[in-house]
C-alpha cells in the first residue's frame, strides 16, 4: 500500500462516509473512491461494505486499523518538523521542567517569549529531574529547569534564582500577615509527607523528626502539587517549594516561609559544551527575571 491508500483508509475508518472523508482529505469524492478501489485491488480483499448509507469496515480493515494508527503516529514528528522548517526555518524550542515550574513559572515565561519572538515554536514537557537529564543527554530537549542540581558530569547547571521552602496550611491556620513560622510550631501537627527521592527531604525530615512531639504523617504523596491538593482536602499541613506555594495562595491557602529558612534554588540545565540558541537564551533571561519577581517574598 502507498501512503495515499493509508490516508484514505484512515479517513474512512474515522468518518464511515465517502463525502466526509473527501472533505477531510480535500479531494473529490470520485478520487477518494478511486484510491479506495485501487487499495482493495492491490490487497486482494474488500475494506468496506455499504450498510444503510454508511461504509462499514470489514474484518480485514479492522485488523489493519491498529497498524495504520501506528503509521500516523510515526508521521506526526515529521509533519511537525516540516511545518516548522516551512514557517520558521528553525526547529521548536524544546523545554522540559519539573512539575511545579510547569504550573506556575513556565506558562508566563513562554507567553512573554511569544511577545518577543512571535514566530518561535515551543514545546513544554513536565518530568522529574532524572528524566530531564535523560532528555538533555539524548538531545530530545534544549533546556531543562529544575529545583534540584542533578550533579551530572555532562550537564551544565546554573543557579538562576533562589527562594525558600514554605509551609502550606488551610485558610485561616496562620495568623493574618504572618511572615514566617518556626519549625517548633509544627511539633505534633498532622502533615502530608513526600514519597520517593527528593534532595531536600532527608535534611528536612531529620529536623521534623527531632521535634517533640514529632509531626504525624498519615499520608505521603509523590509531588509538591499532590501535597497542595492534600492540604486543600484537609489532610494536614505540608512543606512545599515556593512556586507551588505561590499558586496555592491564589486559591486561598495560607503559606509562609519556615524559620530558620530552608533555601531552595532554581537551576537551568543544558548540555555542557553546547551553544544555546537565541531562543534558549531569550527564554532563560525571561525565566530568571520572572522567577526573581515571584520569589521576592
Amino acid at each position: 500500500m502507498r501512503l495515499r491508500h493509508i490516508e484514505v483508509i484512515q479517513a474512512l475508518l474515522q468518518t464511515g462516509h465517502l463525502g466526509t472523508a473527501a472533505e477531510w482529505l480535500q479531494l473529490p469524492v470520485a478520487e477518494v473512491e478511486r484510491i479506495l478501489r485501487d487499495a482493495e485491488d492491490q490487497l486482494g480483499f474488500m475494506l468496506f461494505s455499504s450498510v444503510r448509507g454508511r461504509l462499514q469496515a470489514t474484518r480485514e480493515a479492522r485488523a489493519l486499523q491498529v497498524e495504520i494508527a501506528h503509521v500516523y503516529d510515526a508521521l506526526e514528528p515529521v509533519q511537525r518538523l516540516a511545518s516548522s522548517l516551512k514557517q520558521y526555518q528553525a526547529p521548536p524550542l524544546r523545554i522540559i521542567c519539573t512539575p511545579p515550574l510547569a504550573q506556575q513559572l513556565l506558562p508566563q515565561s513562554i507567553a512573554t517569549l511569544r511577545r518577543r519572538l512571535p514566530d518561535a515554536p515551543c514545546s513544554l514537557l513536565s518530568q522529574p529531574t532524572r528524566e530531564i537529564v535523560r532528555s538533555l543527554l539524548l538531545r530530545e530537549s534544549d533546556l531543562g529547569l529544575s529545583l534540584h542540581d542533578p550533579d551530572h558530569a555532562d550537564i551544565h547547571c546554573q543557579v538562576i534564582a533562589q527562594g525558600k521552602l514554605q509551609l502550606l496550611a488551610p485558610h485561616g491556620w496562620l495568623q493574618p500577615k504572618q511572615k514566617y513560622i518556626s519549625l517548633q510550631d509544627l511539633a505534633g501537627q498532622s502533615m502530608v509527607g513526600l514519597e520517593g527521592h527528593d534532595p531536600l527531604s532527608p535534611a528536612l525530615d531529620h529536623k521534623l523528626h527531632a521535634l517533640r512531639p514529632a509531626p504525624v504523617v498519615h499520608t505521603r504523596v509523590q509531588t509538591h502539587q499532590m501535597m497542595r491538593s492534600m492540604v486543600e482536602a484537609g489532610e494536614g499541613l505540608a512543606i512545599v517549594d515556593p512556586f507551588t506555594a505561590l499558586g496555592a495562595r491564589s486559591t486561598g491557602l495560607d503559606a509562609c516561609p519556615l524559620a530558620p529558612a530552608v533555601p531552595i534554588s532554581l537551576y537551568a540545565l543544558t548540555l555542557k559544551n553546547g551553544e544555546p540558541s537565541l531562543a534558549v537564551q531569550a527564554l532563560l533571561d525571561i525565566v530568571t527575571e520572572q522567577a526573581a519577581a515571584m520569589l521576592v517574598s
